[in-house]
């Protein structure tokens, strides 16, 4: 779990299916809302399988939106295959309590910018919305993009047209419609920001764009889902040769809440392949590294000297890994 993470007691106030996949959860901490900014995260105590686990959620809306001063709102797309989190959290009830962090920020967004192009994935929309409300209320110059599959899993799409209107683009897959980057960015002035949070290969995809573009890497904000990889999940070995371990992570579980479990020490903050913190280094591989992390250029995956553990997977065998761990 996090480094010096303080866990507190919360109730689920209500709960609101947005869409057959997504549910949006009220979440009322037993003592006050602590304050929040958009792009916050909450992270939440599940349990999988008998064990505690941590899970990330993007908080939905404004922080000064009517009844934020009161609960939490989380929207959790329920994963089918998954890591159980979302499954668990399907399966609370009203009345229900759970064990919530406190909100950080890893995606903070400019307000700044003369023009700032917002781009959502799916379940992407839950920090984007926020953003987007408040840059139309600041009057900032902006565009969202909100990409699905289908018309259905366009969660918050109400939400965003009034305050929007023109500005909001929707595509759905199913529907033959596609995002085209390179045009998009082109359109932007200079000085301008993409802002973006989806799937790993919708973040592989913008900042190749991006590259392209020959933009500022500092006007390029993003965030993932840290689940999704270019292979599938499948179980594999880890070997740490200063703990004199073998270990299996299953399919199921991350890398990171298996060498916790077995107490090999490991920072970590965003679990979502963000921040870089519970990077470690590879000492060799058997079979191939699905890096799943955003925090690594794509020369330095190809370069298979590190790993992010909370994301990051191998697949047809196994991978031995140095940690910071020196034994007296």
């Amino acid at each position: 779990m996090r480094n010096n993470l303080q866990w507190h007691s919360a109730t689920i106030r209500a709960h609101r299916d947005l869409s057959p996949s997504v549910r949006e959860f009220e979440i009322r901490p037993e003592h006050s809302v602590r304050a929040w900014s958009v792009g916050s995260h909450l992270q939440l105590r599940v349990q999988v399988d008998g064990r505690d686990e941590v899970r990330s959620y993007s908080l939905v809306g404004l922080p000064d939106a009517p009844g934020a001063d009161e609960v939490y709102r989380i929207a959790v797309r329920r994963a089918e295959p998954g890591r159980g989190g979302s499954r668990w959290l399907w399966q609370r009830e009203t009345g229900d309590e759970l064990l919530i962090g406190e909100p950080n920020n890893h995606f903070e967004i400019g307000v700044k910018a003369p023009h700032t192009l917002l781009v959502a994935g799916g379940i992407g929309i839950t920090p984007i919305l926020g953003m987007a409300l408040q840059l139309a209320r600041q009057g900032a110059s902006l565009r969202l993009l909100y990409a699905a599959r289908r018309a259905d899993e366009l969660i918050y799409v109400d939400a965003l047209r009034a305050p929007l209107g023109e500005r909001l683009c929707t595509l759905c897959s199913e529907a033959g419609e596609r995002l085209d980057l390179d045009a998009e960015i082109a359109a932007l002035p200079p000085g301008g920001q993409l802002v973006l949070c989806g799937p790993l290969r919708l973040m592989d995809a913008a900042r190749e764009a991006w590259q392209r573009a020959g933009r500022p890497i500092a006007d390029l904000r993003f965030e993932t889902f840290g689940n999704s990889g270019s292979l599938p999940a499948e179980p594999f070995w880890v070997e740490l040769p200063r703990h004199g371990l073998r270990l299996e992570v299953p399919a199921e579980r991350t890398l990171l809440d298996v060498l916790e479990e077995h107490g090999v020490q490991a920072l970590s903050d965003c679990r979502r392949g963000e921040c870089g913190l519970c990077a470690m280094d590879i000492m060799s591989v058997q079979g191939t590294v699905d890096h799943r992390d955003v925090f690594f250029s794509a020369q330095q995956k190809q370069a298979n000297e590190r790993l992010c553990a909370c994301v990051s997977r191998v697949c047809g065998g196994g991978v031995v890994l140095d940690s910071a761990f020196r034994p007296d």
